[in-house]
């Protein structure tokens, strides 16, 4: 059994996938990096040679579909919000599966909207690692790499795109400008208590993002998955890969400490293989999979509590 990704679910995104190519438009693979090979969309917008000043007015020209996730993402990914789902899913009672039992078990996720592709989100996994392998990346961050998708088993659970996919960034303090579609945050609650309106907000300068709740997503969800087993570069990859208000646009300096900028650099070098590296060279599942099981035996028991 599937669940499908449709407009007739009601959902703003058509795809998944549709966030992703947006943030291939907001941020464009830095001029010079490889790229991936047999790239799988060309998206209008993304020449690597061009300053970001020179790219098209992204917001205006996102798809209406893009612009209504950013809405109602922003609307409803309150403080209070983020405590209840915490509470909701971090106790880990829902299933006990292994690693490559989970990634076969999002399979059932499938973007059947999708005109681009029949990739499994299996394949979209493994091409991440094997883009990870091929560059020569420690055994760590290649697991790193077909793990962190990991987390959108969210959506299998009834959560809503905006509340599995979605750029992160702090809740209970004041909202950077630079976020995308900022505007969208007038109509959050959060946006008028006193108590969050300030650069600090709830928190205290220096503090670390280790004490700061971010918006709650698939990225959060993994890294607390995998938080026992993975080495803190990993981990940091895991939780903050959609921060792009930090690691792309230097946003929240007042909140971070020391372990988050020597950790700064792991997320950057990741996020080249987040965004870049979706070809349409369908990877061989079956003969990989030896090599990550025992990958996956490495690092993670036989089972994790999901």
């Amino acid at each position: 059994m599937s669940i499908e990704i449709s407009p007739a679910t009601g959902q703003p995104l058509k795809s998944l996938e549709e966030w992703e190519d947006f943030l291939k438009v907001r941020y464009p693979q830095p001029a010079g990096a490889t790229p991936a090979p047999e790239v799988k969309r060309v998206i209008v917008g993304t020449d690597p040679t061009k300053k970001e000043v020179e790219f098209r007015n992204y917001e205006a020209d996102a798809r209406p579909t893009v612009r209504e996730f950013y809405r109602q993402n922003h609307l409803h990914q309150t403080y209070e919000f983020g405590k209840a789902k915490r509470a909701e899913y971090l106790g880990r009672n829902r299933l006990q599966m292994g690693v490559w039992e989970a990634a076969e078990y999002l399979n059932q996720l499938v973007d059947d909207s999708d005109p681009d592709t029949d990739m499994s989100q299996l394949d979209h996994l493994l091409q991440t690692a094997e883009q990870l392998r091929r560059d020569g990346q420690p055994r760590w961050m290649i697991l790193t790499g077909f793990v962190h998708d990991l987390g959108k088993i969210l959506c299998l659970w009834g959560e809503p795109q905006w509340a599995v996919v979605g750029d992160t960034f702090p809740t209970g303090c004041a909202y950077s400008d630079k976020i995308v579609f900022p505007r969208f945050f007038e109509a959050n609650p959060d946006r008028h208590d006193p108590r969050f309106q300030t650069p600090l907000g709830v928190y205290e300068e220096g503090a670390g993002l280790d004490s700061v709740q971010m918006s709650w997503g698939h990225d959060e969800y993994i890294y607390q998955v995998c938080r026992d087993y993975l080495p803190i570069e990993g981990l940091y990859m895991l939780r903050y890969h959609s921060f792009y208000p930090w690691h792309r646009e230097g946003e929240y300096g007042q909140l971070l400490n020391q372990q988050d900028r020597d950790n700064l650099q792991w997320v950057l070098r990741f996020n080249k293989y987040d965004l870049y590296t979706k070809s349409h060279s369908k990877p061989d599942a079956k003969a990989l999979r030896p090599y990550y099981e025992d990958l996956i035996a490495e690092y993670f028991p036989a089972k994790l509590r999901w």
